[in-house]
C-alpha cells in the first residue's frame, strides 16, 4: 500500500503465510512471556497478532511500547499454533522484524479503550465526550460511526433509484418559525441584520419545486436551539430531507415505506415491518396510546372509562377524565409492584395517584378501589375486555393531564412486566395531525408544520373552527420514536395567507418572513409532498443504542456543549466588534 503498510490489520490470512509484510496500527495489548512479547495490533479494519522474538534489536526497539500507540512493523506472516478462532485473522501472527513508532502515547489514558477490558457506556459521558477521539477508538463507537457511513451511502444509491436528484441548499438562511428556536448568525457587512442556521431545508426545498424539479433530495443539517434528549441531538442534528412534485400524501407514503423497509431490512437481521404501514390518526393515538409516537410492540393500550364510572362514590374520579389501562395476568403481581407503579406515577409522571384493582380467577374484584367498583361497573370493564387474572390501572385528571400520564404509565408498565415484543421493528404512520392548537397564552398557533395543507383547504379556513381542521401532515414512528415527519405542502397562496393570519400572521408579515415563497406562489406552482426521515434516529435505532449520542461522531453533551472542543465559547472583543455586537452582563 505504502510505506507504512502493506495490509490493513485484518486481511491477512492463512494463504499470505510466508509473505513479508507491513502492518500499521495502534497497540491494544501486549502480553509479556519472559523475553518474547506479543502485541495485539489494530486498526479499523481488524487485529492481528504481532510476535517479538528475544532479538536485542527488536527487543529495545519495543522497549517503550505502551497501548494506544501507534507503530509499524515489519515481519514474516506465519501460522499460528494456538488459533484464535474469535477473529478473522486467528490463524495467522506475524514474526516482527522491525517495529518503528509513528504515533506515542504520552498520557495515561483518562479510560480504558480496549473493548475487552471495559464497558464504554460505564465511563462518565462528560469524560467520554471531553475525550471523544479516544471514545472513538472503541469498538462499539467505531463501528456505529462506520455503520452510519453505510446507512447514509445506502440512502443515497436509494433515493437516486428512486428517481430523486441530490441537491445542496443554503446553511446561511432567514429566520422562519419551525417549531424552535433559531441559532442566529450576526452579519458583518450589514450590521445589525442576521443570518438563521436551518431548522429544515423547508424553503428552499419548496423553491426548488417551484423551480421546475420533480423529485428533490439531500441528507441535510438542521439546527435547533432546544433541550437535549436521549433521542434528540442538541443543536444540530441530519436529516434525508425529499420533496416531490404532483405529488400526494399517498405517494410520500410509498417512498417512506420503502426507503425504511429496504434501509433496516439491509442491515439488521431484525423483523421489519413491510408496507404499507398501520395509519393512526393523531387522536386515535393520543387515546388509545397517550402519545403521538406510540411503540406498537407493547400490547398495552388505553381506554376512556369516564362514562363508565359516571356517578361514582370515589371523589378522586368525580369530574375528571378517567382512563384505564387492562393489564392481562396483571393480578400474579404482589401488593409491592402495585405500590411501586403508584409511586412511579406521582413522581415520574406528575399524577396525584394511582388507583388499581384485581379480577381473580372468578372475576371477583379485590384491592386498590375495589370497594368503588360496583356490579354495573364491573361489567361495563368485562365489555372493555377485563379478563380473569387481569388487574386494571385508572389515572383520573383534566383530560390532556390524564391522557399523559396514561400514556407514561402504558410504557412503564410494559418494561416492569417484560411486555415489549423483542428484536422486532414496528412502524406506523400518524396521520390527521391538527392544523393548529392553542398555545400556552390562550392563542391560537400551529400544531406542526405551518407549510402544511389544510384538509379542505380553503372552505376548512374560512367556515371552520380553527382547532377542528386536520392538516395532511404526517409522522413515520418506529418503536416508539418519531423517525420522519411531512407534509403535503401548501402551494396557493390565498390559502397560505390565511393559514398565517389564523394563527396571528398578517399578510404583511408573511410577506416580509417568507418573501421568496410568497412571490414565488404568484409564479405558478405545482402541487408538491414530502417528508424528512431523521438519519441520526434512523442509525440509533439500527444500532440499536439507547442515546442518540453513540452514533454521532462529535455529539453535543446534556448542556449542549461540545466538551472536546469547548464550543461555545467566549470571542475576542474585536471579533465582536467586527459584528457589531456587544456582550451585556445580566443585571
Amino acid at each position: 500500500m505504502n510505506e507504512y503498510r502493506t495490509h490493513n490489520c485484518g486481511e491477512l490470512r492463512i494463504q499470505n503465510v510466508g509473505e513479508t509484510i507491513k502492518l500499521a496500527g495502534w497497540v491494544q495489548r501486549i502480553r509479556n512471556l519472559g523475553a518474547m512479547k506479543f502485541i495485539d495490533l489494530r486498526d479499523q479494519f481488524g487485529i492481528t497478532q504481532i510476535i517479538i522474538s528475544e532479538n536485542e534489536e527488536l527487543q529495545e526497539q519495543a522497549k517503550d511500547l505502551v497501548t494506544e500507540c501507534v507503530i509499524s512493523v515489519k515481519g514474516l506472516v506465519a501460522e499460528r499454533s494456538n488459533k484464535n478462532s474469535k477473529i478473522p485473522t486467528g490463524d495467522i501472527e506475524i514474526q516482527a522484524e522491525n517495529i518503528e513508532v509513528l504515533g506515542k502515547c504520552k498520557n495515561v489514558l483518562p479510560f480504558e479503550v480496549n473493548s475487552e477490558k471495559i464497558d464504554i457506556s460505564s465511563v462518565r459521558e462528560d469524560l467520554r465526550l471531553e475525550y471523544r477521539f479516544l471514545d472513538l477508538r472503541n469498538e462499539k463507537i467505531h463501528r456505529n460511526i462506520l455503520l452510519r457511513s453505510k446507512i447514509m451511502k445506502f440512502l443515497r444509491d436509494k433515493m437516486d433509484e428512486l428517481g430523486f436528484s441530490e441537491i445542496q441548499t443554503p446553511i446561511l438562511a432567514n429566520s422562519s418559525p419551525e417549531g424552535a428556536r433559531d441559532f442566529l448568525v450576526p452579519s458583518r457587512l450589514h450590521p445589525g441584520e442576521f443570518y438563521a442556521l436551518p431548522q429544515a431545508p423547508q424553503q428552499f426545498k419548496q423553491l426548488l419545486m417551484v423551480s421546475g424539479f420533480d423529485k428533490y433530495f439531500q441528507i441535510a443539517p438542521c439546527f435547533r436551539d432546544e433541550d437535549p434528549r436521549a433521542d434528540r441531538a442538541p443543536g444540530e442534528f441530519y436529516q434525508l430531507d425529499f420533496e416531490m412534485s404532483f405529488a400526494t400524501q399517498e405517494d410520500v407514503f410509498k417512498v417512506l415505506e420503502e426507503v425504511f423497509t429496504s434501509t433496516f431490512k439491509h442491515f439488521t437481521n431484525w423483523k421489519v415491518d413491510e408496507g404499507p404501514f398501520i395509519r393512526i390518526p393523531y387522536r386515535e393515538a393520543m387515546e388509545k396510546y397517550g402519545s403521538d409516537k406510540p411503540d406498537l410492540r407493547n400490547p398495552l393500550i388505553i381506554q376512556d372509562v369516564t362514562s363508565v364510572f359516571e356517578g361514582t362514590e370515589f371523589n378522586a374520579f368525580k369530574d375528571k377524565t378517567i382512563k384505564a389501562i387492562i393489564v392481562p395476568n396483571g393480578a400474579e403481581q404482589g401488593r409491592k409492584f402495585f405500590d411501586n407503579m403508584t409511586e412511579f406515577a406521582v413522581n415520574e409522571l406528575g399524577a396525584k395517584g394511582l388507583a388499581w384493582a384485581k379480577f381473580d380467577t372468578e372475576s371477583n374484584v379485590s384491592g386498590g378501589i375495589a370497594k368503588f367498583i360496583t356490579e354495573d361497573v364491573k361489567a361495563k370493564l368485562i365489555e372493555l375486555g377485563a379478563k380473569p387474572n387481569d388487574s386494571i390501572f385508572f389515572v383520573a385528571d383534566e383530560f390532556k393531564t390524564a391522557q399523559k400520564i396514561a400514556g407514561g404509565l402504558r410504557i412503564e408498565l410494559a418494561n416492569r412486566l417484560d411486555l415489549v415484543e423483542k428484536n422486532v421493528y414496528r412502524f406506523c404512520l400518524i396521520v390527521d395531525f391538527p392544523m393548529y392548537e392553542l398555545s400556552d397564552e390562550g392563542t391560537v398557533d400551529f400544531n406542526h408544520n405551518p407549510f402544511s395543507m389544510p384538509q379542505g383547504g380553503m372552505e376548512a379556513l374560512l367556515n371552520k373552527d380553527p382547532l377542528e381542521i386536520l392538516a395532511y401532515q404526517y409522522d413515520v414512528v418506529c418503536n416508539g420514536f418519531e423517525v420522519a415527519s411531512g407534509a403535503v405542502r401548501n402551494h396557493n397562496p390565498e390559502i397560505m395567507v390565511k393559514a398565517f393570519e389564523i394563527a396571528g400572521y398578517p399578510e404583511e408579515e408573511v410577506e416580509k418572513r417568507f418573501g421568496a415563497l410568497y412571490n414565488a406562489f404568484q409564479y405558478g406552482t405545482p402541487p408538491h409532498a414530502g417528508a424528512a426521515p431523521g438519519l441520526d434516529r434512523m442509525v440509533m435505532l439500527i444500532a440499536n443504542e439507547p442515546n442518540i449520542r453513540e452514533v454521532i461522531a462529535f455529539p453535543k453533551n446534556k448542556k449542549a456543549q461540545d466538551a472536546l472542543m469547548g464550543a461555545p465559547s467566549t470571542v475576542t472583543e474585536q471579533q465582536l466588534k467586527d459584528i457589531h455586537i456587544r456582550v451585556v452582563e445580566k443585571e
